[in-house]
């Protein structure tokens, strides 16, 4: 199935892009930050980010479906 990264913050120099539309055979979020920490080195681990699916919050292991457009969202700071 076709999956959209978005990708932001970290993620952007991590990988030198603000998204890629991606073959993939993951079906978790999970599954595809495994398979996407294979190519890039990220600053950070998945323990640490939420994901948002078609611009909702989700789990990481919720089912991934043809089309959807993934976005891992890493810790924010402010103040």
């Amino acid at each position: 199935m076709k999956i959209k990264i978005n990708y932001f913050a970290n993620f952007c120099s991590d990988t030198g892009k603000d998204f890629e539309i991606l073959e993939t055979a993951a079906s978790t979020p999970q599954e595809l930050y495994q398979e996407l920490s294979s190519r890039y080195t990220f600053s950070f681990g998945l323990e640490a980010l939420q994901v948002a699916i078609n611009c909702e919050y989700q789990t990481m292991d919720k089912q991934l479906k043809d089309g959807d457009i993934v976005v891992f969202i890493p810790p924010v700071s402010g103040g």
